[in-house]
């Protein structure tokens, strides 16, 4: 069993690795870790269990469970992210996600499970 510790650790790499993947984009919306909202906070964690959870899943089951996750908190569909409105554009099913956020999920996945040592 992971430590708590060990699956904050898992959330904080993989959403800087994400938010540099952004960066690489053009999105540079993403805050560091340390000033990112309670809620983004919260649902990198729950990512994280979600892959201890089934570390064979797949980016598309990553992407069931943080849509799952964003339905349970309120979250809808919207043409840009707006965390006041708990609106996402990628509030879709995996397969409408654009190339790019796919990436986003397999980077995620890559990254949590190099840390917490799951290959």
């Amino acid at each position: 069993m992971k430590t708590r510790k060990m699956v904050e650790k898992a959330a904080k790499a993989a959403h800087e690795v994400n938010r540099a993947y952004c960066i690489a984009l053009g999105d540079k919306s993403q805050p560091k870790w340390e000033d990112a909202p309670t809620w983004q906070i919260d649902s990198a964690i729950q990512g994280v269990i979600a892959i201890l959870e089934n570390p064979y899943g797949s980016e598309w089951s990553i992407h069931a469970n943080w849509l799952r996750e964003k339905e349970k908190s309120g979250w809808k569909w919207g043409p840009i992210k707006d965390p006041d409105k708990k609106e996402h554009p990628c509030m879709v099913p995996y397969e409408d996600l654009p190339v790019d956020q796919w990436m986003k999920g397999t980077i995620f996945l890559a990254v949590v499970k190099g840390v917490l040592g799951l290959w």
